[in-house]
């Protein structure tokens, strides 16, 4: 028999990020199924009438069935910042991210930025979905459908030896090439490098210009998540610190998965069929699911 020739090794990731081994991507993919069963669960649960808090106690319950622990709950403590008080960051209508749980009731029409993390043996995973309450405007669906597209772009424009800026780009053409429509698109709030912590280097702006920023090597992880808005880009931070909205109060949507760079292809890990569908859409290779 020939012997086959041997692989090339790897290309070294660029100083200050994290590479992860299969098995650590493994580990990350459990995580990273428990997000998506909590996402599942409270968009499922999200009906007008509903207050955040009792969304945020359905991730909860989530989180406790699948014996993972909360990327969200009491992060910011030592950084400076009051610790974050719930396990998942819900964001209504102008609310553009981290949004904390609360009284706030839904309401017929409104949209809703659900953004959640999981950690299972010390591995994270994180993603975000912005659903409908009740029956939207055409005007928020198109909104919603745009983000959703842009995150799927960048994830698309993920490989190795592509830059990160190429991630960034392919994000803002997709955002500004959707329905004809121009969104804001926020950029004070960034996708990032995800794995033993829930933000690692590098950071994934949602605009920006190809072949620019940290080389993209196999055992990377990254979390794309635009976020766009039918206004402008400008934000304000609310008084706990936390929640960021709109400052024009427009509406603002919110999406997100995390992805890993695997030898044979992408794996998106807080997708359940593990990004399958939409990137053989895109004419992108899917790792083999295990």
């Amino acid at each position: 028999m020939r012997r086959s020739p041997a692989r090339p090794p790897r290309p070294k990731a660029p100083r200050g990020i994290q590479i992860k081994s299969l098995d650590q991507i493994a580990v990350m993919r459990r995580a990273g199924l428990v997000v998506s069963a909590g996402l599942e669960a409270m968009a499922a649960a999200a009906h007008p009438g509903v207050t955040t808090l009792e969304l945020d106690a359905v991730g909860r319950d989530v989180l406790a069935s699948h014996g993972a622990k909360s990327s969200f709950l009491r992060y910011g403590a030592g950084m400076g910042l009051p610790p974050y008080p719930g396990v998942v960051c819900l964001s209504v209508n102008e609310e553009i991210v981290h949004g904390i749980p609360g009284p706030r009731m839904l309401r017929d029409g409104d949209i809703l930025s659900i953004d959640f993390g999981a950690i299972v043996d010390g591995w994270h995973g994180d993603a975000a979905r912005t659903v409908v309450i009740g029956e939207a405007s055409p005007k928020a669906l198109e909104l919603i459908e745009a983000t959703r597209a842009a995150m799927w772009a960048g994830v698309a424009a993920v490989r190795p030896g592509a830059r990160i800026g190429d991630v960034s780009a392919a994000i803002e053409a997709s955002a500004m090439g959707h329905s004809g429509r121009k969104y804001g698109i926020i950029r004070e709030y960034t996708g990032h490098g995800i794995g033993s912590a829930m933000h690692q280097p590098p950071d994934v702006p949602n605009w920006g210009h190809p072949h620019r920023g940290p080389r993209i090597v196999e055992g990377m992880a990254l979390a794309i998540e635009p976020m766009l808005t039918l206004g402008t880009e400008s934000v304000v931070e609310a008084g706990d610190e936390w929640m960021v909205s709109t400052a024009d109060g427009s509406w603002s949507a919110h999406w997100e998965d995390t992805v890993a760079v695997m030898p044979d292809g992408l794996w998106v890990l807080t997708e359940p069929d593990g990004g399958a569908a939409e990137l053989a859409a895109r004419g992108v290779r899917c790792a083999p699911l295990p």
